[in-house]
């Protein structure tokens, strides 16, 4: 009696195991083919029922939906019936670095670490939660365990010279870039990123032929990087070296007409900056040409200490000079509500030295006459 009693337990312990495994299989089918409704719509409502695979896989399915609470029930359920599955630790993890919850974050990757050291992943979800606690030394180390790790994606690489930054150590950061551009895939995201900023720090730095050099690299990375453009004919433009930025100007002449420029560059683009006595200037070219309305053409944004708009100078299209015979663009200004008329013209063919002197000695006569009026 008792050995056909066993072997009926045996029979149905089997058949419950086979319905765990069958059903962990569809789950991850369901998974790997994005149908995550579907999960949580069979699967979600009776947990108690499920293995920790496959609670794994609903917990995830909310995970892809961005439903933090129930991910977390999920994920937790799960490590309480197999606590040595790595996945759902991290999954968890990320959950909380998403939920700002970063010292819980950190015990979940380290749990996840400890039962699969050999994770990159894992280490840059741990240097995350570092970071933005501001614990740069432990997110930097964990930064740099993930690079060197078997598949370690692009974010340890872009993080390592962030944290560099954070901690004010901007040659170690450029150090990193660099390295980025030898290990990162040419044309890949990252590698674009790195010879961007690798470009943007020679230029604040004054290193403006490394920076040209940078941008080129971006350029030759991806053809429609259209700040890189920008900031190249920034450097040409420090340099006097006005014909080589010809060709990238006409690039981006050419993206607006197709309606390639998205957000800040969709309208205009910054061709310049410089200092002036204790001020800042960027000066941005609107692509609109050919227009009969009154139009500003070139703009010269003067910027406070703190980098506000103090005042502006602008080139300002004029149908009734062009009419008359006249230039085509009149000097003027703005500051608040208050518009100037310098009565100054230029046309297309303006020397740009020419224009940059122009609207330096206004700003010259301004700020005297505003100083003298105190």
């Amino acid at each position: 009696m008792n050995r056909i009693i066993v072997t009926i337990l045996l029979t149905f312990l089997g058949a419950t195991t086979f319905a765990q495994d069958s059903t962990t299989a569809v789950l991850q089918k369901l998974t790997d083919s994005k149908q995550f409704d579907a999960v949580i719509g069979q699967y979600a409502p009776a947990p108690e029922r499920l293995s920790a695979a496959a609670l794994y896989y609903v917990g995830y399915a909310y995970f892809m939906k961005q439903e933090d609470d129930s991910c977390l029930k999920f994920m937790d359920l799960s490590i309480a019936k197999d606590a040595n599955d790595h996945r759902p630790h991290f999954i968890k993890g990320s959950t909380l670095n998403y939920m700002q919850q970063f010292d819980q974050a950190i015990k979940c990757f380290k749990a996840a670490i400890a039962l699969k050291p050999d994770t990159a992943e894992y280490y840059s979800g741990l240097g995350d939660a570092y970071y933005n606690l501001h614990l740069y030394e432990s997110a930097l180390e964990n930064y740099k365990t993930a690079r060197e790790k078997n598949s370690p994606g692009e974010r340890p690489f872009l993080m390592v010279p962030q944290v560099y930054f954070s901690l004010r150590q901007e040659a170690k950061a450029l150090e990193a870039l660099h390295y980025n551009t030898t290990k990162l895939p040419r044309g890949s995201e990252g590698y674009t990123k790195s010879w961007f900023n690798i470009g943007q720090i020679e230029s604040l730095s004054g290193n403006y032929d490394k920076a040209e050099t940078a941008f080129l690299a971006v350029i030759q990375s991806d053809s429609s990087d259209y700040h890189a453009y920008a900031k190249l004919i920034q450097v040409y433009y420090h340099n006097k070296t006005y014909e080589k930025a010809k060709v990238y100007r006409a690039g981006l002449y050419d993206a607006h007409k197709q309606g390639r420029l998205k957000e800040n560059m969709e309208d205009m683009f910054c061709f310049d900056q410089f200092k002036w006595k204790d001020k800042s200037i960027q000066a941005f070219e609107r692509y609109e040409e050919g227009s009969k309305r009154i139009y500003n053409k070139q703009i010269f944004y003067v910027l406070d200490s703190i980098g506000n708009v103090d005042f502006t100078i602008q080139t300002e299209y004029s149908p009734i000079s062009v009419e008359m015979g006249g230039p085509k663009y009149i000097l003027c200004g703005s500051k608040g509500g208050t518009h100037f008329n310098y009565g100054i013209g230029f046309n297309d063919d303006v020397k740009y030295d020419d224009l940059k002197n122009t609207v330096i000695n206004i700003l010259e006569k301004r700020y005297k006459t505003a100083a003298e009026s105190k």
